[in-house]
C-alpha cells in the first residue's frame, strides 16, 4: 500500500486551530493561559476528579505524584510489570526501588493474587512500600474493587497509571479516579493528544496546587527568585493545552471508534482457534486504544513476530505487546511477584501478544487490509 497504516496517529477535530489561534492573538505562548486553565477544569470535570494540573508528560505526572507522597531514597514503590517503562522510570528519578507485580489473564493488568502476597511479605519485613501504581493497560482498567481494597487495609497509596485509559470506565466510574492520585497521557500516539503533554488529577486540590508549584521550578512566593525545594520544568504551554482542549470536545466519539475498530477485527478473526483478544472485565468499559490479542503457540505456529514481519511488508505497523519490566536489563535484580508458583502471567502476554492497528482515523478499507494480511500468514503457515 502506497500509505502507510499506523498503529496509531494522532486524529485531529478540526477545532485545533481555534484554540490556537487564541492562545497566539492574546500572547498566552508560555505554560500559562486560559487554555491551560481551561483544560485543567475540563478534564477534572470530564474525569469527576476535584482538581487537575496540566504538565509536560504523562511520565513527569508520575514524577510528581511520587513527589507529593513524599518517595525517597530507599523507599520501595509496588509496580505494575506489564507496561511501558515510563510508569516506573520516576521511581528511580526519586531513589526509590521498584517492586515488580505480575498481571492476571483476566485484565492482563495488575494481579490481585501477586500484590496481596506482595503486601503480605512487605509487611511481615516491616517494609511497606510508599505507594502503589497500577496501571489500565491499553485502555482496560484493573480490577480496582479488589486492588483498592488491598491498599486500603495497608493504608498504601494508590497512583492510577491511566495514561492509556482515558475515556474508559470501571462500573461506572471514570477511569484515573480511583487512588490518590490519577495521571494521563496526551502522547502523539494517545486517544487524544497534544502532541506531548500529561495530567495529574486527585480530589486532593490541596496536593493539585502543590503540584502545579514543584512543576513551576518551585518558586517561592517573593518578588526575587527564591527557591526553598527542588522543583521541576514541568508545566505544560498554552499553546499545546488548547490543542488538547479540542481533543476533549471529541474524546467519547474516538473512543467508539476505536471500539468499533476492536469489533471489526473480533468479527473477522474472533473465530480463529488459538487467538484470544484481550478480554473486558465485567462491569468495564475500556476505550480500546490499541486491539490487542495473543497466538497460542500450540494451535497458531505463526508468531507474533512474523505477523509483524509480514504486516511491515505492506507497510503496516504492528507491535508485540509490551516486555514487562521485570524483564528489562535496566531493572536487573529488581523484586518481581508472580500471579502464581510457576506462572509469570505478563511474559507469557508478552512472547503471544500482538497490537494491531487501531487508530480512530483509520478506514474500514485499511482495516480490512490488515485483515487480509493477518488471515493469509496465519493460513499459509497452517497449510504448511
Amino acid at each position: 500500500m502506497k500509505n502507510r497504516i499506523f498503529l496509531s496517529s494522532p486524529h485531529m477535530s478540526g477545532n485545533e486551530q481555534a484554540y490556537i489561534k487564541e492562545a497566539f492573538d492574546t500572547n498566552w505562548i508560555a505554560p500559562l493561559g486560559a487554555n491551560v486553565d481551561g483544560f485543567e477544569a475540563e478534564i477534572a470535570a470530564y474525569a469527576g476528579s476535584e482538581g487537575a494540573a496540566a504538565v509536560s508528560s504523562g511520565t513527569a505526572a508520575i514524577h510528581l505524584a511520587l513527589d507529593l507522597l513524599g518517595v525517597g531514597q530507599g523507599d520501595t514503590v509496588f509496580c505494575s510489570s506489564l507496561t511501558f517503562i515510563a510508569t516506573a522510570n520516576p521511581i528511580l528519578y526519586l531513589g526509590a526501588d521498584p517492586v515488580f507485580i505480575d498481571s492476571d489473564e483476566e485484565s492482563w493488568n495488575i494481579s490481585p493474587v501477586a500484590l496481596e502476597r506482595a503486601l503480605v511479605e512487605a509487611k511481615a519485613e516491616d517494609k511497606l512500600p510508599k505507594a502503589v501504581l497500577i496501571v489500565n493497560l491499553y485502555g482496560q482498567s484493573a480490577e480496582m474493587d479488589e486492588l483498592m481494597a488491598l491498599c486500603n487495609a495497608y493504608g498504601i497509596p494508590v497512583i492510577e497509571d491511566a495514561a492509556e485509559s482515558l475515556g474508559a470506565s470501571y462500573k461506572g466510574k471514570k477511569s484515573g479516579t480511583f487512588g490518590k492520585f490519577g495521571v494521563f497521557s496526551f502522547n502523539g500516539n494517545k486517544i487524544i493528544t497534544t502532541s506531548g503533554g500529561g495530567m495529574l488529577v486527585s480530589d486532593d486540590v490541596e496536593q493539585i496546587s502543590r503540584s502545579r508549584f514543584l512543576a513551576t521550578q518551585a518558586r517561592d512566593q517573593a518578588k526575587h527568585y527564591q527557591h526553598s525545594v527542588v522543583g521541576y520544568n514541568y508545566r505544560m504551554s498554552n499553546v499545546l493545552a488548547g490543542i488538547g482542549r479540542a481533543q476533549l470536545e471529541v474524546l467519547d466519539e474516538r473512543v467508539k471508534a476505536r471500539r468499533a475498530v476492536f469489533e471489526r477485527y473480533v468479527e473477522a478473526l474472533g473465530e480463529v482457534d488459538g487467538l484470544e483478544f484481550m478480554p473486558e472485565l465485567e462491569g468495564t468499559y475500556g476505550n480500546r486504544w490499541l486491539t490487542t490479542l495473543t497466538l497460542d503457540p500450540e494451535k497458531i505456529k505463526v508468531t507474533p513476530y512474523k505477523l509483524i514481519d509480514a504486516l511491515a511488508e505492506e507497510n503496516i505497523e504492528a507491535r508485540p505487546v509490551w516486555k514487562p519490566l521485570h524483564l528489562q536489563p535496566v531493572f536487573e535484580g529488581c523484586k518481581f511477584y508472580a500471579h502464581g508458583e510457576n506462572d509469570d502471567v505478563s511474559q507469557r502476554l508478552f512472547e503471544r501478544g500482538l497490537c494491531l492497528p487501531s487508530g480512530s482515523n483509520m478506514s474500514i478499507e485499511e482495516q480490512h487490509k490488515v485483515i487480509e494480511v493477518i488471515i493469509h500468514n496465519l493460513t499459509k503457515t497452517a497449510m504448511k
